[in-house]
Parts: C-alpha cells; sequence; structure tokens
C-alpha cells in the first residue's frame, strides 16, 4: 500500500473519520480537487512571466571570434542573464545556473557574441522590472545538420577533428543541450525569441532553407511554443565590403523569410569585420548585437534604446603630420605633427591584453580602432632620435614599420624627431661630395674570430686623381649597449663629416667604427673595468694594422685619433691613455669615466702634464646640459693639474644622440690640425 500524501491532504482525511463515507468521500474528492489547483497555482506562479528567455545557436560568429575588450566585460546587472550550456569552473558557472551574462557566453575559451550586445539592448530598452536571460549553444564551423537531431549521429561521424572537442562538450548533440536547458528554463520564465548565426558552412546549399526551417519547427514543438510569438532573428553574415570569404551566403540569409514566414533578418550592413573577412571583430559583434535587439524589442511592443557603448574617440592625425624619416619606405605610419608628437599604428587582430608603445620606459597604452587596427599619440617629444618598442602582453617587439637601429642591447625601433635648419649639419645635401660607409669583416688572430667593422671613407678617396693620397683615421666608438652601425645610423656621422669637409671645416679623414665589444648587457659581478676591455688588444694588435694595410692611411701616431660616446668614451681613455705612443688625439662625449683620480690613474700620467700636453695634441670633454655625468668637474680637475682640455656643453640635450651629433661636430675640426688645433664651437 503507498504511503498517504502529506499534510494537508493527511491532515484532512484525518479529521473527517467518524463521519459517514458518502460524505467523507465527497469533501474528500473535493480537498483533494483544491489541493491539486493549489499545487498547480504555485508551479505557475514560479514562472516569471516578467523574464524573457531567447535561445541562440550557430557556428563561429554566434560563438564569438573577437577578443571581449574592456567595456564587454563589465556586468550590465543581474537583469541579463546567461544559463551556462557547458562548465566554466573558472568563473564559477555550471551547467543550467542562472549567472550575470558576461562573456564568453557561449564557452569559455570563445569570445565576444551578438549575443552579448543584444542582452544589453533589450535591458535597455524594455522596463526596469523585466530580465533577459540567454542560452547559448554555437559551434564554430559547425553546418545547419549539426542541429537536427535526425543528422546529428552521421554528422559527428563525419565531423572534422578540430571540431570533435566543441561537440564532445554538448555531449555531442548540440540540439538536444539546447533543448533541455531550455525546459529547465521554462521554469523559470518565458522564452521570447530565437537568435541563429548560422549558414557560412552551407553557403550556396539550396537545402539550406529547408534545414533551418526544420531546426526552427522542432524548437517549437518540443518547447511547445507558438510561432506567432517566437520569432526567429537571423544575423546576416561578414560582408566586408562585398569581400567577405562568404559573401555568396548573404543572398540565401535575405530570401530566409519567404521560407520561414516568422523569420527577420538581422542586417550586418557595415558591420566591421576581423581581417580573415569571415569573422566580425569586437565593433562588429557590438553593432550586430543592438540591432538583434533592437529588432527583438520592436516585436515586443518597446521602443528600442542603445546601451552605452563606451567609444574611444579615435585618435585624430593632423594634416600637419608627416611621415617619419625612419619610417619604412611605403608605410603610413609612424608620423610625427609640428608639435613633436608621434602617431603610431599596429595591425595585431590577434592581439590579447594590452598593446603597448614604449618609448624609452615611457609607456602610451595603443587604442583600438576596429578591423584589428590600434593606434596611439605620444606627448611631444624632444628633438632627435629615440627608440622605442612595442609590446604585447609583456612581451616587446620592432614596430614592422620601423627601419630597425641596435640600441638597448638588441635590435629596436627607432624614431626621429626632426630638428629645424639647426639640424642641416647632419643631413644630406646636394652639392655636397659624399663618402662611403663600408662593411669590412676582419679576422682577429688575438681572440681568434671574425669580426665586423664599418668605416667611412671621405669622397675624394676614390677620386682617381686622389689615387696616392693617404688618410689621417679616427677610430670612433658608439656607447653601451650599441655597436658599430649607431654611429652611421643613429648618428649621422658620415653627414656630419662630408659638410664639415665641404666647408673646409674638417680634415678629410678615415673613420673606424667597430663594436667594441659593449654590446651586451653590463653585468655587476663582471667588473666595472672588464666592461669591454676584451677590445682593447683587438684594437691594437688586429684592427689597426688591418686598417692600416688595407686602406690608404697616415700610420703615425699624429695622424692616428679616437672619442667614443658613452662607455666607448671610457674605452677611449683606457685605450689612448696606455697607448700614447699610438694616438695623438682622444675625444669622449658624455664619456662613462667615473671617479678618475688625476693623481693616479693611468700611471699618473696627468701629473705630467707637459709629457701630456706634447703628446697628446686634442683633448676633447664634451656632454649634453641635461645629463649630469660629471664631465664639467672632470675637466675642472684635468685643468687643474694642467692639462689642456677643451669643454663643450650641447645646451638642452641629455644622454641622447643629438648630443652625440653636436659633439661630433664640434669635435672633427679640432682634429689633424696643425701646429695647434683650431679652436672653433
Amino acid at each position: 500500500m503507498s504511503q498517504m500524501p502529506a499534510t494537508p491532504l493527511r491532515s484532512f482525511i484525518a479529521s473527517e473519520r467518524g463521519r459517514s463515507n458518502h460524505t467523507t468521500m465527497r469533501r474528500t474528492l473535493f480537498a483533494f480537487t483544491c489541493l491539486l489547483f493549489v499545487v498547480a497555482a504555485r508551479a505557475v506562479a514560479a514562472v516569471d512571466p516578467n523574464f524573457y528567455i531567447f535561445l541562440c545557436f550557430g557556428q563561429s560568429n554566434m560563438e564569438g571570434a573577437a577578443r571581449p575588450e574592456a567595456q564587454d566585460l563589465k556586468s550590465p546587472g543581474p537583469r541579463f542573464l546567461l544559463m551556462p550550456a557547458v562548465d566554466d569552473p573558472a568563473r564559477g558557472r555550471k551547467t543550467g545556473e542562472w549567472c550575470e551574462a558576461t562573456p564568453p557566453l557561449c564557452r569559455p575559451t570563445t569570445g565576444l557574441t551578438p549575443a552579448d550586445w543584444f542582452g544589453r539592448t533589450l535591458v535597455a530598452s524594455l522596463p526596469e522590472n523585466i530580465k533577459v536571460g540567454v542560452i547559448h549553444v554555437a559551434i564554430g564551423g559547425i553546418d545547419i545538420r549539426g542541429f537536427l537531431p535526425d543528422s546529428i549521429a552521421t554528422y559527428i561521424t563525419k565531423a572534422p577533428n578540430w571540431m570533435k572537442g566543441m561537440l564532445e562538450a554538448y555531449d555531442n548533440n548540440p540540439y538536444q543541450r539546447l533543448v533541455s536547458l531550455a525546459k529547465k528554463a521554462q521554469k523559470d520564465g518565458v522564452i521570447k525569441g530565437i537568435l541563429m548565426h548560422q549558414g557560412e558552412t552551407n553557403t550556396g546549399d539550396p537545402k539550406w532553407a529547408g534545414m533551418v526551417q526544420q531546426v526552427y519547427d522542432n524548437l517549437l514543438g518540443d518547447l511547445r511554443l507558438k510561432p506567432e510569438e517566437v520569432n526567429l532573428y537571423v544575423g546576416n553574415i561578414v560582408q566586408a565590403g562585398g569581400q567577405g570569404v562568404c559573401i555568396g551566403c548573404k543572398k540565401q540569409i535575405d530570401e530566409l523569410p519567404q521560407t520561414i514566414h516568422t523569420c527577420q533578418v538581422i542586417s550586418s550592413d557595415d558591420c566591421s569585420n576581423g581581417p580573415d573577412r569571415l569573422h566580425f571583430d569586437a565593433a562588429g559583434y557590438r553593432e550586430l548585437g543592438c540591432r538583434y535587439g533592437e529588432a527583438v524589442a520592436r516585436f515586443l511592443g518597446y521602443e528600442p534604446r542603445r546601451p552605452f557603448i563606451e567609444m574611444q574617440k579615435k585618435i585624430q592625425v593632423p594634416a600637419d603630420a608627416f611621415v617619419a624619416e625612419t619610417t619604412l619606405p611605403g608605410s603610413e605610419f609612424p608620423k610625427v605633427d609640428k608639435q613633436g608628437r608621434a602617431y603610431f599604428r599596429l595591425h595585431a587582430p590577434e592581439a590579447r591584453g594590452k598593446v603597448i608603445v614604449d618609448i624609452c620606459n615611457k609607456k602610451y597604452e595603443m587604442q583600438p580602432e576596429g578591423n584589428g587596427v590600434y593606434m596611439a599619440v605620444t606627448d611631444p617629444l624632444v628633438p632627435g632620435f629615440h627608440y622605442y618598442f612595442m609590446n604585447i602582453g609583456g612581451v616587446n617587439f620592432i614596430d614592422p614599420a620601423t627601419e630597425t637601429f641596435f640600441g638597448c642591447n638588441r635590435e629596436a625601433g627607432g624614431i626621429e624627431i626632426p630638428e629645424g635648419p639647426e639640424g642641416d649639419y647632419y643631413r644630406p645635401h646636394q652639392g655636397v661630395a659624399h663618402g662611403q660607409v663600408r662593411s669590412i669583416y676582419y679576422y682577429a688572430q688575438s681572440t681568434s674570430e671574425w669580426r665586423h667593422a664599418m668605416v667611412y671613407t671621405p669622397a675624394s678617396y676614390d677620386d682617381k686623381k686622389n689615387a696616392k693620397r693617404r688618410y689621417p683615421v679616427l677610430y670612433l666608438q658608439h656607447g653601451m649597449g650599441e655597436d658599430e652601425t649607431g654611429w652611421s645610423k643613429q648618428g649621422h656621422m658620415q653627414h656630419i663629416i662630408d659638410n664639415l669637409i665641404a666647408a673646409g671645416e674638417a680634415e678629410p679623414m678615415i673613420v673606424v667604427m667597430e663594436s667594441g665589444d659593449i654590446k651586451a648587457p653590463f653585468r655587476l659581478e663582471q667588473g666595472f673595468e672588464a666592461y669591454g676591455a676584451s677590445f682593447y688588444k683587438v684594437m691594437i694588435q688586429d684592427l689597426i694594422p688591418y686598417i692600416d694595410t688595407t686602406f690608404r692611411t697616415l700610420t703615425d701616431r699624429d695622424h692616428r685619433a679616437m672619442a667614443g660616446l658613452s662607455w666607448g668614451g671610457h674605452q677611449t681613455f683606457d685605450i689612448v691613455l696606455n697607448n700614447m705612443d699610438k694616438f695623438a688625439w682622444m675625444g669622449a662625449f658624455s664619456g662613462a669615466i667615473f671617479n678618475l683620480d688625476v693623481t693616479t690613474a693611468y700611471n699618473g700620467v696627468f701629473t705630467r702634464p707637459d709629457e701630456f700636453n706634447e703628446k697628446i695634441h686634442y683633448l676633447y670633454l664634451s656632454a649634453g646640459s641635461e645629463e649630469n655625468f660629471g664631465t664639467e668637474a672632470l675637466a675642472g680637475n684635468l685643468r687643474n693639474a694642467g692639462i689642456k682640455a677643451d669643454l663643450y656643453i650641447s645646451p638642452g640635450t641629455h644622454h641622447e644622440w643629438l648630443t652625440w651629433r653636436r659633439c661630433l661636430r664640434n669635435f672633427l675640426p679640432h682634429i689633424f690640425r696643425s701646429p695647434e688645433p683650431k679652436k672653433k664651437h
């Protein structure tokens, strides 16, 4: 015998004991009928008529192929809910349990979908007492047959390997997953519409419209829905200005209402897309989603209102901006405007995380402009050369639109912010004879290795009339983390010398630039004096002999000079002052010469000023006024010791190439002049 039902029926029957069976039976039946009515009423009351539910299904554009941006990740609040179709432990989501709807709506690794901004648009358009919920089942690349119960088993056996994991997420039956969740959701609210975005895989398939009708009819039948109350809303495909990969599918989608009279097509006109011309970009998904929402709002009898879409103002490039001289030919960016602001553009459709332009450790976040394009504009930059990198997800890389320069211990991007006419001294000019910068390789016996150097020869070097002429040599070194190409690429030394020679302000000379073994980063454990010291024996034993035997040089010390910037200045002091029989001219530009004790350094050479001044015809120290490198103090100490030292301070510049261009320009007129260097600034 079955157990008696729980109260109130049991209590009611017990209270009626002792009455006549006939009366008791009538009252019992009446009470039971009332109880059933109460239970049914409670069940109906559990369904919230103001909770509107929408089923979303399709392939990759419904699944979501764009990375959500900051505005997409902000929750619209408890009025827009998602019933997940798969578990998402990282976000605390469980299949079939309502949660706030923020991307990804489909599966944990999917992206922004039209359903995101569909829901937000409805929330903005409907009264505040109405909630919106979505159930979302989509699989990238799936054929419409994948949503037909009588076709799915066969379809799974033929599905490509990359799709099988997605199908398994829905127990190999995406239609059944959608229906089972929809039935559960019907206990909470009312299904008001079905959203589809599919068709790309079925482009040109004459049976497609009929199969879509089957899916729609199946959903209506399985969920006991009325077509006149639950429309089918179908989004159109990526058009890409008529160049969409599946553009042929547009016509069959446009004609779908001829097959399904309760179908409404959502236009994709002018919706922006990604570079594959198959998927929308984030802005395109927002726009398409808003259009879905507007169509549903109108059908429900409400005036559509779009949610606020946080739109960053697109960076406006002023008309006076020009392509930077360091930009690769054929590229439109980077650009520079008259105020010295730099404009950068990067096409990175697969970018994840922040996209950054890093200019000498000042970082500018690039903003998305649509179609996978990012742009940034800097604050006004000081004139001169600037290294920069781009960065995505913490990884630095070189802007593909710029020339590369070795700096910061690696190849780097660079941008030139031009000076006015005052910078003409380092620019090439018509009517000025131009020398050559040659790339050479030589074998260093002292270290048993092949090495590379750059060699400048003046315009007259290859003139047949000067076939026997020999030239003095300047060994010119770069700074820490740069290489032998720095002086010719970042420093424009060849133009500086060409212009000075043409003006009669400098002697024609050969200039040799070597790496100096300071391309790699400085390591503290290596020791201050060890950094770059391996170059010293190469310079004396290999490089100078090679240059003197390969080029037409004047080989005596009176026709040999050395200079360098930053650590190259440090190397200049070490090499020249330990080999004064080989050099007579020297210069340090922003030289890294710290804590020099003039009473003990270099075997006390500074304590013998007469000897020093006789051997070193010219000592030149220079720096930028904003560097605080101690150059002025060093010059003062040397002068106090009786050493003749010329000093030049570049006004308004830091530890940078503009400083060193000026330093070189002011150094060259003083060397290889006899008997006394002509001091001219």
